[in-house]
């Protein structure tokens, strides 16, 4: 259930920090009045989202008939989900700056067309996050035992309003937290997460019998990784770690988990800088017969030290040359 909760506390807090970026500023842009376009447009999305889930629920559950068809939907599902998974984290780390600005702009855009533009740009913003939490939870609940039960849903839940809790905190500013830090360690385990649920899309090929190999199994640690004992079934329930995968289900979950990894953590290189211009030879004035040269402003001292006692020519700034006297 840590995997489901893991879902909805990431998918939350992103769609809150969204949700939070929007109330922001519509408050200091002194636009109240539109604040109930954007719950407006939230709540549909949130319906939108649950309506989603329902029908996935219900396809797999009631119309499809056979066990074969089942794990079709079920591997399909799951393959998609891994998809959304590595997609939305490296979306995120790339937008994480500039996410701010981006929505500020278009919700700019939608204030000057009207109300239901308001309404629109909120509901966009946040059902993106609603479809994929929807998408995800489905895999995830499916890959471990339990399926979609009560347990999921509530860890699902239980995540989201953590997420909503942490939003309000930080709009409040009574919360301050490391955002980079934390998307990138909530990122890493849903790879981890990402990767159980390729396994069991691969499992699930496999017993509707799209792809081999469901009797060639890769090892059998069960004398070690007991899958009844609490860690056994940790590892089952967040990872989809267990002690007798096939051939083909090991070699997805390190083929995906292990390059994803590695490209998600590995620091982004610097934006390149543009080449400096060549320097240009400035025309320059020539210079006044017998002048004493301005030292440079972090150089020169309060008074020249030059002895040329000989006055400034008259095309010469008198204020730009230093005193003739010591």
């Amino acid at each position: 259930m840590f995997a489901t909760y893991l879902i909805g506390l990431r998918e939350g807090l992103e769609a809150t920090l969204v949700v939070s970026i929007l109330v922001a500023f519509l408050v200091k842009s002194q636009r109240r009045d539109r604040l109930p376009q954007v719950w407006a447009g939230v709540g549909l999305a949130v319906v939108l989202s649950v309506v989603f889930g329902s029908l996935i629920q219900y396809t797999s559950t009631s119309l499809l008939r056979t066990s074969e068809s089942r794990e079709l939907f079920e591997a399909v599902t799951s393959v998609a989900a891994v998809v959304f998974v590595t997609w939305m984290i490296f979306w995120m780390r790339r937008a994480a700056r500039s996410i701010a600005g981006e929505l500020r702009g278009k919700l700019t855009e939608a204030l000057a067309v009207g109300s239901l533009a308001v309404a629109g740009m909120a509901f966009l913003a946040v059902v993106r996050e609603g479809l994929e939490t929807a998408l995800i939870f489905y895999a995830a609940a499916e890959s471990v035992a339990g399926g979609t039960g009560a347990g999921s849903l509530l860890a699902l839940v239980g995540g989201i309003a953590t997420a909503v809790v942490i939003g309000f905190l930080l709009y409040r500013s009574a919360l301050k937290i490391n955002l980079s830090r934390f998307f990138t360690w909530t990122g890493a385990l849903l790879i981890l997460v990402a990767a159980g649920i390729l396994k069991y899309g691969v499992h699930d090929f496999q017993e509707a019998g799209v792809l081999p190999g469901l009797n060639n199994q890769a090892f059998d640690i069960s004398a070690t990784l007991d899958p009844n004992a609490w860690y056994g079934a940790l590892l089952a329930g967040m990872f989809n770690i267990t002690a007798a995968p096939t051939v083909l289900e090991l070699v997805a979950w390190v083929a995906y988990a292990v390059p994803v990894l590695v490209l998600f953590l590995r620091k982004p290189a610097a934006p390149a800088k543009p080449p400096a211009a060549p320097a240009t030879d400035a025309p320059t004035a020539a210079p006044a017969a017998d002048a004493p040269t301005v030292a440079s402003a972090g150089n020169a001292p309060a008074e020249s030290t030059a002895t040329t006692p000989e006055p400034a020519p008259a095309a010469v700034d008198a204020a730009a040359v230093p005193s003739p006297r010591a």
